[in-house]
């Protein structure tokens, strides 16, 4: 289990004060503009469906960020990274935040919607949210402020942070007022940061961390017992290969650590988002064009496989050369490693299927 640190560990995807959070106050809006009807049917919301399903989703979720943004002038790929935090935090407490089947992720609770004295909390009226202090907003011009709308939540979120600015620092700020939560805060500028960059949604692709046609070998070993560091157990899968080998990235993500741990030696990791943490550990070194910050894709080289660690920085040569790989999964509070294995196996039977089929 990995404690989660209250600030960034790299410090540079935001920059907020106590000070400057108390000096912004919040706006409330009681009417929202009148939106066209966007939504298509959906059956699934997860991007493990058929690709022509996922394809479908995300077209409809695209058009309502970018019917928001419209009218807020938040940028769409930040209203994206709201929604898809939210869509992560439901997948880790599914019993805390359930809803409908809908296409947006955002779960507000019924207290914070309709008002924490409100006698009524399934209160759909935009008048009678506001008298009690609800956030809950009427975004598509139907008269109701309905918690399980598409656009009602999207435009309430957007409606609450847009007081504070869209300047990258200002938006973090609104964000911590909203959330109470820099660990909040700074995924969804990570999660941002990807959309900006690739200008789309899916970005749900995955590559094995070794080049498939290497020399290198591995098994499931999770769990297994460390000798090495005092009492503690194995939190991922070691794949073994020759020095130099490269050691690529398994995914899209942001690059959040970087540099020396004296149990994994020179390492490296990359949040995704799916609001895993990808962690390769041992490396021989690091691409020079990779820094904290970076945005990395699947296959791209983040370092070569080594036996550093297991003492002071530069230490080498304790074990044979291979790849620590772990992923960790974000609750909030706490991260939680899980067996990569399956993953791993996945991974590897899907590009070299790929390969495959690019040879025939």
């Amino acid at each position: 289990m990995r404690i989660l640190q209250p600030l960034s560990r790299s410090g540079i995807y935001y920059r907020w004060t106590t000070a400057a959070v108390a000096a912004v106050t919040a706006a409330c809006c009681m009417c929202g503009p009148v939106f066209a009807s966007a939504s298509i049917a959906i059956n699934k919301a997860d991007e493990s469906v058929e690709s022509i399903d996922a394809a479908a989703i995300f077209a409809d979720r695209k058009s309502l960020y970018d019917q928001v943004a419209t009218v807020t002038q938040i940028p769409w790929y930040r209203l994206a990274a709201i929604d898809q935090y939210e869509r992560t935090l439901t997948r880790v407490h599914p019993k805390d935040r359930k809803h409908p089947e809908r296409t947006i992720g955002i779960f507000i609770p019924p207290t914070r919607w309709t008002g924490p004295l409100n006698p009524n909390q399934e209160d759909v009226d935009p008048m009678s949210i506001s008298v009690f202090s609800g956030i809950g907003l009427d975004g598509d011009g139907d008269g109701k402020a309905d918690p399980n709308n598409n656009i009602d939540l999207l435009y309430t979120v957007a409606t609450r942070l847009s007081p504070y600015g869209h300047a990258a620092d200002d938006f973090s700020i609104g964000l911590w007022s909203y959330y109470q939560n820099t660990r909040a805060v700074q995924r969804v500028m990570q999660y941002a940061k990807l959309y900006e960059t690739f200008g789309k949604l899916d970005l749900f692709d995955h590559a094995f961390p070794l080049p498939v046609q290497s020399d290198y070998s591995y098994r499931s070993t999770f769990g297994m017992g460390r000798n090495w560091g005092g009492r503690r157990v194995h939190e991922g899968t070691d794949l073994f290969a020759h020095y130099g080998v490269p050691v690529r990235s398994t995914c899209y993500g942001v690059v959040e650590i970087k540099g020396w741990n004296k149990y994994g030696g020179w390492r490296i990791g990359i949040r995704d988002l799916n609001n895993h943490y990808h962690y390769y550990a041992h490396l021989q070194g690091f691409d020079k064009g990779i820094s904290l910050g970076d945005v990395v894709t699947p296959g791209q080289t983040l370092g070569w496989v080594g036996s550093s660690g297991y003492g002071k920085p530069g230490t080498q040569g304790k074990f044979p050369p291979h790849l620590h790989y772990g992923i960790y999964r974000d609750t909030g509070l706490t991260e939680w490693a899980f067996d990569p294995y399956p993953l791993l196996k996945h991974w590897e039977a899907e590009e070299r299927r790929t390969k495959k089929k690019t040879r025939s």
